[in-house]
Protein backbone atom coordinates (compact mmCIF):
# COMPACT_ATOMS: atom_id res chain seq x y z
CA UNK A 1 0.00 0.00 0.00
CA UNK A 2 1.10 3.46 -0.76
CA UNK A 3 0.49 6.73 0.39
CA UNK A 4 0.35 9.89 -1.85
CA UNK A 5 2.09 12.59 -1.26
CA UNK A 6 3.34 15.26 -2.94
CA UNK A 7 3.50 13.85 -6.82
CA UNK A 8 4.06 10.41 -5.45
CA UNK A 9 2.12 7.45 -7.10
CA UNK A 10 -0.63 5.72 -5.14
CA UNK A 11 -2.40 1.92 -5.11
CA UNK A 12 -6.21 2.06 -5.19
CA UNK A 13 -7.10 0.31 -1.24
CA UNK A 14 -9.27 -2.47 -2.49
CA UNK A 15 -8.59 -5.34 0.17
CA UNK A 16 -9.24 -5.26 3.80
CA UNK A 17 -5.78 -5.46 5.22
CA UNK A 18 -4.56 -2.25 3.37
CA UNK A 19 -7.97 -0.62 4.81
CA UNK A 20 -6.84 -2.04 7.96
CA UNK A 21 -2.95 -0.25 7.46
CA UNK A 22 -4.45 2.72 6.65
CA UNK A 23 -7.16 2.65 9.35
CA UNK A 24 -4.20 1.92 11.83
CA UNK A 25 -2.31 5.62 10.55
CA UNK A 26 -5.56 7.56 10.88
CA UNK A 27 -6.80 6.62 14.47
CA UNK A 28 -3.83 9.02 15.32
CA UNK A 29 -4.88 11.97 13.57
CA UNK A 30 -6.86 14.70 15.11
CA UNK A 31 -8.00 15.48 11.84
CA UNK A 32 -8.97 13.95 8.68
CA UNK A 33 -10.62 15.10 5.35
CA UNK A 34 -12.94 13.40 3.40
CA UNK A 35 -14.51 13.25 -0.16
CA UNK A 36 -15.91 10.64 -2.42
CA UNK A 37 -16.87 10.03 -6.05
CA UNK A 38 -19.81 8.93 -7.08
CA UNK A 39 -22.48 8.43 -10.19
CA UNK A 40 -26.46 9.32 -9.51
CA UNK A 41 -27.66 10.34 -12.78
CA UNK A 42 -30.26 7.00 -12.79
CA UNK A 43 -30.68 6.06 -9.63
CA UNK A 44 -32.40 6.74 -6.31
CA UNK A 45 -29.65 6.04 -4.09
CA UNK A 46 -26.13 7.21 -5.14
CA UNK A 47 -23.00 4.68 -6.60
CA UNK A 48 -20.15 4.94 -4.29
CA UNK A 49 -16.94 4.65 -6.46
CA UNK A 50 -14.12 5.80 -4.29
CA UNK A 51 -13.70 7.24 -0.95
CA UNK A 52 -10.65 9.50 -0.34
CA UNK A 53 -9.37 10.11 2.80
CA UNK A 54 -7.03 13.08 3.74
CA UNK A 55 -4.86 14.10 6.44
CA UNK A 56 -1.49 16.11 7.47
CA UNK A 57 1.53 13.84 5.48
CA UNK A 58 -1.15 12.53 2.47
CA UNK A 59 -4.09 10.85 1.54
CA UNK A 60 -5.46 7.26 0.78
CA UNK A 61 -7.96 6.57 -1.97
CA UNK A 62 -10.37 3.19 -1.09
CA UNK A 63 -12.14 1.71 -3.69
CA UNK A 64 -15.92 1.47 -2.33
CA UNK A 65 -16.50 -1.07 -5.35
CA UNK A 66 -14.29 -3.38 -3.61
CA UNK A 67 -15.44 -7.18 -3.51
CA UNK A 68 -15.43 -8.86 0.12
CA UNK A 69 -13.67 -6.09 2.38
CA UNK A 70 -14.58 -5.24 5.50
CA UNK A 71 -15.29 -1.93 6.73
CA UNK A 72 -15.78 -2.20 10.18
CA UNK A 73 -12.17 -0.54 11.24
CA UNK A 74 -12.95 2.70 8.83
CA UNK A 75 -16.74 2.75 9.97
CA UNK A 76 -15.61 3.12 13.58
CA UNK A 77 -12.67 5.56 12.50
CA UNK A 78 -16.02 7.77 11.26
CA UNK A 79 -17.56 7.37 14.90
CA UNK A 80 -14.32 8.20 16.50
CA UNK A 81 -15.19 11.38 18.64
CA UNK A 82 -11.18 12.01 19.06
CA UNK A 83 -10.94 12.88 15.51
CA UNK A 84 -12.74 16.13 13.13
CA UNK A 85 -13.64 14.46 10.14
CA UNK A 86 -13.82 17.57 7.65
CA UNK A 87 -15.78 17.89 4.01
CA UNK A 88 -16.35 20.24 1.73
CA UNK A 89 -19.84 20.57 0.47
CA UNK A 90 -19.94 17.32 2.27
CA UNK A 91 -24.08 16.88 2.75
CA UNK A 92 -23.69 14.35 -0.11
CA UNK A 93 -20.40 12.56 0.94
CA UNK A 94 -22.18 12.11 4.27
CA UNK A 95 -24.94 10.60 2.71
CA UNK A 96 -22.67 8.03 1.17
CA UNK A 97 -21.23 6.94 4.19
CA UNK A 98 -24.81 6.57 6.07
CA UNK A 99 -25.84 4.47 3.39
CA UNK A 100 -22.78 2.43 4.08
CA UNK A 101 -22.87 2.27 7.40
CA UNK A 102 -26.29 3.37 8.88
CA UNK A 103 -24.49 6.12 10.80
CA UNK A 104 -23.67 10.34 10.75
CA UNK A 105 -19.97 10.40 11.09
CA UNK A 106 -18.94 12.77 13.61
CA UNK A 107 -17.68 15.03 14.32
CA UNK A 108 -17.70 16.86 11.65
CA UNK A 109 -17.34 19.75 9.65
CA UNK A 110 -17.53 21.52 6.21
CA UNK A 111 -15.10 24.33 5.21
CA UNK A 112 -17.96 25.32 2.49
CA UNK A 113 -20.60 26.20 5.74
CA UNK A 114 -17.67 28.28 7.20
CA UNK A 115 -16.40 29.83 3.99
CA UNK A 116 -19.55 31.98 4.63
CA UNK A 117 -18.31 33.72 7.37
CA UNK A 118 -14.82 34.42 6.54
CA UNK A 119 -15.45 36.45 3.63
CA UNK A 120 -15.43 34.00 0.55
CA UNK A 121 -19.01 34.21 -0.39
CA UNK A 122 -21.82 31.63 -0.77
CA UNK A 123 -20.94 28.11 -2.39
CA UNK A 124 -17.63 28.57 -2.91
CA UNK A 125 -15.92 25.93 -4.41
CA UNK A 126 -13.03 23.48 -3.50
CA UNK A 127 -10.53 24.85 -6.25
CA UNK A 128 -10.54 28.18 -5.10
CA UNK A 129 -10.52 26.79 -1.20
CA UNK A 130 -7.70 25.67 -2.14
CA UNK A 131 -5.94 28.98 -4.37
CA UNK A 132 -7.31 31.27 -1.66
CA UNK A 133 -5.36 29.03 1.51
CA UNK A 134 -2.74 27.42 -0.31
CA UNK A 135 -1.82 28.88 -3.51
CA UNK A 136 -2.38 26.11 -5.52
CA UNK A 137 -3.83 25.77 -9.15
CA UNK A 138 -5.47 22.45 -9.16
CA UNK A 139 -5.48 20.33 -12.48
CA UNK A 140 -9.29 19.28 -13.26
CA UNK A 141 -8.49 17.56 -15.86
CA UNK A 142 -10.22 14.34 -14.86
CA UNK A 143 -13.46 15.83 -13.93
CA UNK A 144 -15.34 13.96 -16.27
CA UNK A 145 -14.00 10.75 -15.17
CA UNK A 146 -16.38 7.40 -15.33
CA UNK A 147 -15.36 6.64 -11.63
CA UNK A 148 -16.57 3.11 -11.55
CA UNK A 149 -14.72 1.84 -14.61
CA UNK A 150 -11.76 0.21 -13.49
CA UNK A 151 -8.32 -0.09 -13.72
CA UNK A 152 -7.80 3.10 -12.53
CA UNK A 153 -4.97 5.19 -14.15
CA UNK A 154 -2.07 6.94 -11.75
CA UNK A 155 -3.79 10.40 -13.10
CA UNK A 156 -7.11 9.62 -12.11
CA UNK A 157 -6.52 8.15 -8.65
CA UNK A 158 -3.99 11.48 -8.11
CA UNK A 159 -6.77 13.85 -8.86
CA UNK A 160 -9.18 11.62 -6.86
CA UNK A 161 -6.50 12.36 -3.82
CA UNK A 162 -5.95 15.74 -4.44
CA UNK A 163 -9.69 16.52 -3.65
CA UNK A 164 -8.67 15.91 0.08
CA UNK A 165 -4.72 16.65 0.09
CA UNK A 166 -5.33 20.21 0.97
CA UNK A 167 -8.73 20.10 2.79
CA UNK A 168 -6.34 19.89 6.21
CA UNK A 169 -4.30 22.56 5.09
CA UNK A 170 -7.59 24.98 4.23
CA UNK A 171 -9.63 23.56 7.56
CA UNK A 172 -6.42 24.73 9.60
CA UNK A 173 -6.10 28.23 8.16
CA UNK A 174 -9.81 28.68 8.71
CA UNK A 175 -10.18 27.34 11.89
CA UNK A 176 -7.73 30.32 12.84
CA UNK A 177 -9.41 32.98 11.43
CA UNK A 178 -12.45 31.96 13.18
CA UNK A 179 -10.69 31.51 16.50
CA UNK A 180 -9.59 35.02 16.34
CA UNK A 181 -12.24 36.59 14.96
CA UNK A 182 -14.65 34.73 17.52
CA UNK A 183 -17.08 33.57 15.18
CA UNK A 184 -16.55 29.82 15.88
CA UNK A 185 -20.32 29.97 16.98
CA UNK A 186 -21.74 31.67 14.31
CA UNK A 187 -21.94 28.42 11.53
CA UNK A 188 -22.60 26.17 14.62
CA UNK A 189 -26.03 25.98 14.09
CA UNK A 190 -25.10 24.96 10.36
CA UNK A 191 -22.36 22.20 11.32
CA UNK A 192 -25.06 20.71 13.67
CA UNK A 193 -27.82 20.43 11.04
CA UNK A 194 -25.32 18.71 8.68
CA UNK A 195 -24.95 16.00 11.04
CA UNK A 196 -28.77 15.90 12.09
CA UNK A 197 -29.78 12.25 11.13
CA UNK A 198 -32.92 13.11 9.27
CA UNK A 199 -31.16 14.88 6.70
CA UNK A 200 -30.00 11.00 4.98
CA UNK A 201 -33.26 9.01 6.54
CA UNK A 202 -35.95 7.96 4.09
CA UNK A 203 -38.99 10.23 4.71
CA UNK A 204 -41.25 9.67 1.52
CA UNK A 205 -43.99 11.15 3.71
CA UNK A 206 -42.34 14.24 3.43
CA UNK A 207 -41.31 14.17 -0.30
CA UNK A 208 -43.95 16.40 -1.22
CA UNK A 209 -42.43 18.94 0.33
CA UNK A 210 -39.37 19.35 -2.51
CA UNK A 211 -41.89 19.99 -5.33
CA UNK A 212 -42.28 23.42 -6.30
CA UNK A 213 -45.97 23.93 -7.16
CA UNK A 214 -48.66 26.61 -7.06
CA UNK A 215 -51.79 24.85 -5.39
CA UNK A 216 -53.08 25.30 -2.26
CA UNK A 217 -56.28 23.64 -2.40
CA UNK A 218 -56.61 20.50 0.91
CA UNK A 219 -57.60 18.07 -2.50
CA UNK A 220 -54.48 19.25 -4.53
CA UNK A 221 -51.71 19.06 -1.33
CA UNK A 222 -53.61 15.68 -0.20
CA UNK A 223 -53.08 14.10 -3.27
CA UNK A 224 -49.57 16.00 -4.39
CA UNK A 225 -48.34 14.34 -0.72
CA UNK A 226 -50.00 10.97 -1.56
CA UNK A 227 -48.34 10.93 -5.17
CA UNK A 228 -45.25 11.97 -3.91
CA UNK A 229 -44.69 9.20 -0.95
CA UNK A 230 -45.60 6.62 -3.36
CA UNK A 231 -43.01 7.77 -6.06
CA UNK A 232 -40.46 8.19 -3.39
CA UNK A 233 -41.29 4.43 -2.19
CA UNK A 234 -41.19 3.26 -5.84
CA UNK A 235 -37.74 5.22 -6.28
CA UNK A 236 -36.65 3.45 -3.19
CA UNK A 237 -37.46 -0.30 -3.92
CA UNK A 238 -36.38 -0.26 -7.46
CA UNK A 239 -33.43 2.59 -6.89
CA UNK A 240 -34.09 4.57 -9.94
CA UNK A 241 -34.01 8.35 -9.98
CA UNK A 242 -37.88 10.09 -9.01
CA UNK A 243 -37.48 11.64 -12.41
CA UNK A 244 -37.28 8.14 -14.23
CA UNK A 245 -40.30 7.09 -12.81
CA UNK A 246 -42.26 10.19 -13.39
CA UNK A 247 -41.29 14.01 -13.65
CA UNK A 248 -42.24 16.41 -11.19
CA UNK A 249 -44.46 18.40 -13.60
CA UNK A 250 -46.14 15.40 -14.25
CA UNK A 251 -47.15 14.86 -10.86
CA UNK A 252 -48.55 17.84 -10.20
CA UNK A 253 -50.78 17.94 -13.25
CA UNK A 254 -52.26 14.42 -12.01
CA UNK A 255 -52.10 16.06 -8.10
CA UNK A 256 -54.59 18.86 -9.78
CA UNK A 257 -56.89 16.67 -11.92
CA UNK A 258 -57.14 14.20 -8.95
CA UNK A 259 -58.15 11.44 -11.38
CA UNK A 260 -60.10 8.93 -9.69
CA UNK A 261 -60.72 6.06 -12.69
CA UNK A 262 -57.98 5.80 -15.89
CA UNK A 263 -60.43 6.92 -18.20
CA UNK A 264 -60.09 9.94 -16.22
CA UNK A 265 -56.22 9.48 -16.34
CA UNK A 266 -56.09 9.88 -19.74
CA UNK A 267 -57.23 13.24 -19.71
CA UNK A 268 -54.71 15.01 -17.69
CA UNK A 269 -52.96 17.86 -19.39
CA UNK A 270 -49.41 16.97 -20.94
CA UNK A 271 -49.52 13.16 -20.09
CA UNK A 272 -48.23 11.22 -22.74
CA UNK A 273 -50.87 8.36 -24.07
CA UNK A 274 -48.23 5.89 -23.34
CA UNK A 275 -47.98 6.67 -19.40
CA UNK A 276 -51.63 7.25 -18.79
CA UNK A 277 -52.13 4.08 -19.96
CA UNK A 278 -49.59 2.33 -18.02
CA UNK A 279 -49.01 0.14 -14.76
CA UNK A 280 -47.93 3.45 -13.79
CA UNK A 281 -50.86 5.49 -14.23
CA UNK A 282 -52.79 2.27 -12.64
CA UNK A 283 -51.05 3.06 -9.29
CA UNK A 284 -51.46 6.38 -9.09
CA UNK A 285 -55.09 6.13 -9.92
CA UNK A 286 -55.12 3.44 -6.76
CA UNK A 287 -53.02 5.79 -4.80
CA UNK A 288 -55.96 8.58 -5.39
CA UNK A 289 -58.96 6.67 -5.42
CA UNK A 290 -58.38 5.98 -1.54
CA UNK A 291 -58.05 9.54 -0.55
CA UNK A 292 -61.55 10.39 0.98
CA UNK A 293 -62.37 13.82 1.88
CA UNK A 294 -62.95 12.38 5.40
CA UNK A 295 -58.93 11.48 5.59
CA UNK A 296 -58.23 14.59 4.01
CA UNK A 297 -54.67 15.99 5.96
CA UNK A 298 -56.28 19.49 6.99
CA UNK A 299 -52.86 20.19 8.59
CA UNK A 300 -51.70 20.80 5.06
CA UNK A 301 -52.68 24.02 4.61
CA UNK A 302 -51.48 25.09 7.76
CA UNK A 303 -47.77 24.08 6.32
CA UNK A 304 -48.77 25.70 2.94
CA UNK A 305 -49.66 28.71 5.09
CA UNK A 306 -46.70 29.25 6.83
CA UNK A 307 -44.30 28.82 3.61
CA UNK A 308 -46.37 32.04 2.56
CA UNK A 309 -43.88 35.53 2.41
CA UNK A 310 -46.18 38.06 0.63
CA UNK A 311 -46.12 41.60 2.56
CA UNK A 312 -48.83 44.06 2.26
CA UNK A 313 -48.03 46.58 -0.26
CA UNK A 314 -47.47 49.04 2.68
CA UNK A 315 -44.69 47.27 3.83
CA UNK A 316 -42.96 46.57 0.44
CA UNK A 317 -40.50 49.24 0.44
CA UNK A 318 -39.38 48.79 4.19
CA UNK A 319 -38.64 45.10 3.06
CA UNK A 320 -36.39 46.31 -0.07
CA UNK A 321 -34.66 49.12 2.23
CA UNK A 322 -34.19 46.36 4.93
CA UNK A 323 -32.65 43.86 2.01
CA UNK A 324 -30.24 46.40 1.08
CA UNK A 325 -29.48 46.93 4.74
CA UNK A 326 -28.71 43.46 4.55
CA UNK A 327 -26.63 43.24 1.94
CA UNK A 328 -24.53 46.26 3.41
CA UNK A 329 -23.81 44.61 6.50
CA UNK A 330 -23.18 40.97 4.62
CA UNK A 331 -20.97 43.08 2.94
CA UNK A 332 -19.12 45.10 5.50
CA UNK A 333 -18.81 41.85 8.34
CA UNK A 334 -17.50 39.17 5.22
CA UNK A 335 -20.47 37.21 5.91
CA UNK A 336 -22.82 35.54 3.32
CA UNK A 337 -26.23 37.30 3.74
CA UNK A 338 -28.30 34.46 3.33
CA UNK A 339 -26.47 32.89 6.89
CA UNK A 340 -27.60 36.20 8.58
CA UNK A 341 -31.29 35.42 7.50
CA UNK A 342 -33.52 34.19 4.82
CA UNK A 343 -35.75 36.34 2.59
CA UNK A 344 -38.71 34.61 4.44
CA UNK A 345 -37.33 34.95 7.86
CA UNK A 346 -36.46 38.76 7.12
CA UNK A 347 -40.13 38.92 5.60
CA UNK A 348 -41.32 37.60 9.04
CA UNK A 349 -39.93 40.23 10.70
CA UNK A 350 -41.16 43.56 8.94
CA UNK A 351 -44.85 41.11 9.39
CA UNK A 352 -44.51 41.29 12.73
CA UNK A 353 -41.45 42.67 14.49
CA UNK A 354 -41.97 41.75 18.34
CA UNK A 355 -42.12 38.07 17.23
CA UNK A 356 -38.83 35.95 18.50
CA UNK A 357 -36.70 36.32 15.23
CA UNK A 358 -33.58 34.82 14.45
CA UNK A 359 -32.44 38.21 13.71
CA UNK A 360 -32.72 39.34 17.39
CA UNK A 361 -30.30 36.96 18.79
CA UNK A 362 -26.82 36.71 19.03
CA UNK A 363 -24.66 37.46 16.29
CA UNK A 364 -26.82 37.84 14.05
CA UNK A 365 -28.28 40.56 15.97
CA UNK A 366 -24.63 42.34 16.45
CA UNK A 367 -24.14 41.81 12.87
CA UNK A 368 -27.47 43.00 11.20
CA UNK A 369 -30.56 42.74 13.48
CA UNK A 370 -29.56 45.80 15.63
CA UNK A 371 -29.23 47.78 12.52
CA UNK A 372 -32.82 47.04 11.42
CA UNK A 373 -33.94 47.76 14.74
CA UNK A 374 -32.96 50.81 14.90
CA UNK A 375 -33.74 51.53 10.93
CA UNK A 376 -37.03 50.89 12.17
CA UNK A 377 -37.27 52.72 14.91
CA UNK A 378 -36.17 56.47 12.84
CA UNK A 379 -32.70 56.49 14.37
CA UNK A 380 -31.02 55.47 11.37
CA UNK A 381 -30.72 56.57 7.40
CA UNK A 382 -28.89 55.53 4.63
CA UNK A 383 -26.93 57.92 2.49
CA UNK A 384 -24.63 57.94 -0.48
CA UNK A 385 -21.59 59.60 -0.17
CA UNK A 386 -20.40 60.83 -3.46
CA UNK A 387 -16.52 61.13 -2.33
CA UNK A 388 -16.52 57.30 -1.76
CA UNK A 389 -19.03 56.61 -3.96
CA UNK A 390 -20.63 54.36 -1.13
CA UNK A 391 -23.83 53.70 0.13
CA UNK A 392 -23.03 54.53 3.89
CA UNK A 393 -25.52 54.19 6.79
CA UNK A 394 -25.63 56.86 9.24
CA UNK A 395 -26.87 57.51 12.90
CA UNK A 396 -30.05 60.64 12.87
CA UNK A 397 -29.98 63.25 15.07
Amino acid sequence: MQKTQGNSQMNLIDNTEELQQACKILKKQKIIAIDSEFIREKTYYPIPCLIQVGYEDGAFVIDAQAKDMDWSDFFALMQNKKILKVFHSGRQDIEILYNLSGAVPFPVFDTQIAAQVCGLGESVSYENLVRVYCGIELDKSCRLTNWQIRPLSAEQLEYAAGDVTHLVHCYKKIAAYLKESKRESWIAEELADLSDISHYEQQPENAWLRIRHNGHSLAFLNALKALAEWREKKAAKSNLSRQGIIKDEALINIATAFPRSMDEMKNVRGLRPDVAKSRLAKEMVEVLASLTEDKYDRSLLRLEKDKETTLPPSLHSLCEVLKLLLKIKSNASGVVSRLITSEKNLRDYIRNPKAQNRILKGWRYEVFGKTAEEFRSGHLGIVYDADTRDIVIKKLA
